[in-house]
């Protein structure tokens, strides 16, 4: 059996076998060296006949291999700090190897397992691997906070969103899509419970909507201090105003389709009944 000398580690040379000596298989274990007069008393005698120092004894075995598994020295709050700063980076391949390397002593999974930036990392990892299995059951087992959900939230809708298109066959709609959300829900774990309309919460949807009514043309002030209510950007705020204008400007000019229909279809039936109004007349 073939020993591999561990690092730091400080093995003796082996002495030459005689030319004589026959060589060992793998089948015939090898015979510890005999030791000698010589060797005891710490000395062997060279060819001019001169003392020469021995050959240090070989460490035991308890020197060699302390530890039979090596273990890494981490602490979660470290792997913890690696894999932020791995998430962020984006290389998630690295990402997937140290989550990889990591201990498997009970012990330490226990703490790991505990660690939200370690689940995140787990989740990301699997999703881009395409093991959604593992994906669903992080997230749906552990509660995780609100600095995490919009990260999980879009990779929980998009995993879903590929197993769709994979059992359909072609890309996916808006109407898939939101059929897809309506089948499969976000879990409490990452979502807050509040209802999003149109990726706005009813909340901000409901301070937009009173605003509107007081003035659908606000100035850039006004813009800034709604943005600051509801969490927005100004730019959203702004791109809600716009597609809100053009939206009742499009029900205005229905309303007013539909009431000239309406109209010409009246004096359709006046003009068609008249001659009969006549008669009874």
């Amino acid at each position: 059996m073939d020993l591999v000398r561990p690092p730091n580690v400080l093995l003796a040379r082996p002495s030459p076998l005689p030319a004589t000596a026959p060589l060992s298989t793998a089948d015939e274990p090898l015979q510890p060296p005999v030791a000698t007069a010589a060797t005891a008393a710490g000395t062997t005698s060279s060819a001019s006949g001169g003392p020469t120092p021995a050959a240090p004894p070989p460490p035991p075995p308890s020197m060699l291999f302390p530890h039979p598994l090596p273990m890494l020295n981490f602490t979660a709050q470290q792997v913890a700090q690696v894999c932020e700063t791995l998430e962020e980076s984006g290389d998630i391949e690295r990402l997937g190897r140290f989550l990889w390397s990591l201990p498997v002593h009970p012990s330490a999974c226990e703490a790991l397992n505990k660690s939200e930036a370690v689940l995140r990392a787990r989740s990301l990892v699997a999703f881009h691997t395409g093991n959604f299995k593992e994906l669903y059951h992080i997230i749906e087992s552990h509660k995780f906070t609100k600095e995490s959900h919009v990260k999980l939230q879009a990779i929980w809708l998009e995993a879903h969103y590929q197993e769709a298109e994979r059992l359909r066959g072609r890309p996916l709609g808006p109407v898939d899509k939101y059929r897809v959300r309506k089948k499969f829900p976000l879990p409490l774990t990452i979502w807050d419970g509040e209802h999003k309309t149109h990726c706005f919460k009813e909340r901000t949807r409901y301070l937009l909507r009173e605003r509107y009514l007081q003035d659908p043309y606000p100035n850039p002030a006004k813009k800034r201090e709604l943005a600051h209510a509801t969490g927005l950007t100004p730019t959203q705020v702004g791109n809600w105003f716009k597609n809100r204008r053009q939206r009742d400007r499009a029900a205005a000019a229905k309303n007013r389709s539909e009431m000239c229909r309406w109209i010409i279809i009246i004096i359709i039936i006046i003009i068609i009944n008249k001659p009969r109004l006549v008669t009874k007349l």
